[in-house]
């Protein structure tokens, strides 16, 4: 569902089912104006997931941009002499050739996906144009358009992922090269004004070719620039996920494009930060209206250590501000912008999850201090003994000195980690909860002080929490960030391990009661931590475990995260779809599995 500009229509599509066509219905304020089906032989499904989802209307609300799969590739014909081809016959009609040419798709949750393509849809006509010029070599998302002028052809800017090398997995991946481009819309013109346009058209124009990651692309409200997110951290290292950056193109007012841009640096890659200070960007996406009333200001989502806050930044002066009270440790999420009028919803580990209402309080709401109202709401009521047990819950944010820290290491990665500690407010004597120590996956990727409820049922039960941002977390600056890779199966388990006896020397846990949980790269620490330290943990749950990366690299969508990881810096000019005996070893060597034989079992 997406709603017009000016808030007087909205767009709901209806994917196809099987050979169904996909529904465009245009609402109106309380029944559907319109109803468009679009045929499987124009395209099909509407891609809407957060890596190609991209649907835009234009300023007169007249159009809309956006990606689906592009339509069937046609299949071989068959005739009475068997399997046909440009030309020539071939009898092996029963092999794998009768389906068509193979097409690498973008791995895990994309299999069997058709390319992304664009296109654009009149409203008033039900007109649907596939979007001339883009070409297959690029996998395209997040469409928008570009500002009006008059006179002049508008222009759509998407993101392009180049198609045409090898894609790999993409989910969850930001280490993927991509960029900004623009290319000029459809014309739903005559025929003869077409073809006449046609031959003036300039070809696609590649905005950001001075960096390697583009993403997010949003307009300022008077359309003098365009701001987007770039993963540049994670495409330049290798790391899947990293510090990202912020920047800005000054658009020409004459909306005429020219061969290259200026990408100005608003928010760069912060390495070290200070003591408290802001650690980068951590933010995977935009509103697609994030502007305060003064047009040149965003506010945005971002990880800030274990917690997520609110900040704003100024596009023009790059200063970032924050803008969420960050004295309770919880985690804010901004839903919504109106003018200087705020929507955002917060949480922690032991509070449900409310709507706040911001406003600021001062003459700019750059400069302001921002209040925050509660905002009632009657649909998430919540039973009585749950908030019985919620409310005799605490935590609290603990700072981990790292353990034997050599000057070897960098600044940033010589500084603490943190860990989010939930207990019971009230001790029976001394008797001690047992301890679940909470491991995340990625690793580059991170825990915050929102609200979970399969953390909060396990608090419930008598749990206390240890939930372990080992250094390689978002959230922590790049330097920190980048120590891991190279060092999976030892620094991490030592960090985890430093954070359990920091618990259990401050008299929090007894040393005999702790079990240990993780998913995916957590439960690659997990089933490490019981080879390892096999008398530090009474039990153990792995969720998706990578247990041994020498076998992982012959199977899964995303190897170059394995030679990343195992190598570190080294691992991009190492990678190869054929790894050595050598490379075989060092992933055996680096896998939980090498430590199999310690492990006990009760």
């Amino acid at each position: 569902m997406v709603p017009s500009p000016s808030g007087s229509k909205l767009l709901i599509v209806r994917n196809s089912e099987n050979d169904s066509p996909t529904h465009f219905e245009i609402w109106g304020p309380s029944e559907v104006k319109k109803d468009i089906p679009v045929p499987r032989s124009k395209h099909g499904s509407v891609y809407s997931d957060g890596w190609f989802e991209g649907i835009s209307w234009n300023s007169d609300e007249t159009l809309i941009a956006y990606v689906a799969e592009e339509p069937d590739q046609p299949k071989p014909t068959f005739t009475d002499l068997g399997y046909k081809k440009g030309g020539s016959t071939d009898k092996d009609c029963g092999s794998w050739k009768g389906q068509g040419d193979w097409e690498e798709d973008w791995g895990e949750t994309y299999a069997g996906k058709r390319q992304p393509a664009l296109f654009v849809i009149n409203v008033d006509s039900g007109e649907v144009c596939a979007v001339e010029g883009v070409g297959r070599s690029l996998s395209v998302g997040q469409v928008v358009w570009a500002p009006s002028i008059e006179n002049q052809h508008q222009h759509l800017v998407f993101v392009g992922w180049p198609s045409d090398a090898r894609k790999l997995g993409i989910k969850y991946c930001y280490n993927r090269p991509c960029a900004l481009y623009a290319v000029k819309a459809p014309s739903f013109e005559s025929e003869a004004i077409q073809t006449r346009n046609a031959i003036e058209d300039m070809p696609i124009v590649n905005l950001t070719r001075s960096i390697s990651s583009a993403f997010c692309p949003r307009f300022s409200p008077d359309g003098k620039f365009l701001i987007f997110l770039s993963a540049k951290g994670s495409v330049d290292s290798g790391a899947h996920s990293a510090t990202d950056s912020l920047h800005r193109i000054d658009w020409p007012t004459s909306g005429k494009l020219g061969p290259s841009f200026e990408v100005v640096d608003v928010v760069p890659v912060v390495m070290c930060p200070e003591d408290g200070a802001f650690p980068g960007l951590h933010c995977s996406n935009i509103l697609s209206r994030p502007w305060l009333s003064d047009g040149h200001t965003v506010v945005l989502s971002s990880i800030w250590g274990s917690s997520l806050r609110l900040v704003s930044v100024d596009v023009l002066s790059g200063n970032v501000s924050v803008i969420s009270p960050n004295s309770s440790n919880f985690s804010w999420n901004v839903l919504a912008l109106d003018g200087d009028n705020i929507i955002a919803v917060c949480s922690s580990p032991v509070d449900l999850p409310q709507i706040k209402y911001g406003y600021p309080i001062g003459k700019t709401a750059v400069d302001a201090k921002w209040d925050w109202l509660d905002v009632s709401s009657p649909t998430t009521k919540c039973p009585e003994k749950a908030m019985s047990l919620l409310a005799s819950q605490e935590f609290n944010i603990m700072k981990i000195p790292v353990k034997d820290a050599s000057e070897n290491l960098t600044k940033g990665a010589s500084k603490p980690f943190e860990a989010i500690y939930v207990s019971s407010k009230s001790k029976k004597g001394d008797a001690l909860d047992p301890l679940i120590v909470i491991l995340h996956g990625g690793p580059h990727a991170v825990s915050v002080t929102s609200f979970s409820k399969p953390l909060a049922f396990l608090s419930s039960l008598g749990y206390s929490l240890l939930i372990v941002n080992y250094r390689g977390s978002l959230g922590f600056g790049e330097e920190a960030l980048q120590s891991l890779p190279g060092k999976v199966g030892s620094q991490d388990v030592s960090d985890v391990l430093t954070a359990v006896d920091h618990v259990i020397n401050m008299g929090l846990a007894d040393s005999s009661k702790i079990a240990v949980l993780g998913g995916s790269h957590g439960g690659f620490l997990t089933t490490h931590l019981i080879g390892q330290a096999p008398d530090k943990f009474a039990a153990a749950a792995a969720r998706n475990p990578v247990c041994n990366l020498a076998l992982m690299i012959g199977t899964t969508d995303i190897p170059d995260w394995c030679y990343f990881e195992a190598y570190g810096s080294e691992g991009k000019s190492r990678f190869t779809e054929s790894p050595s005996v050598e490379h075989l070893a060092q992933f055996h060597s680096k896998s939980p599995i090498s430590h199999i034989s310690k492990v006990r079992f009760s």
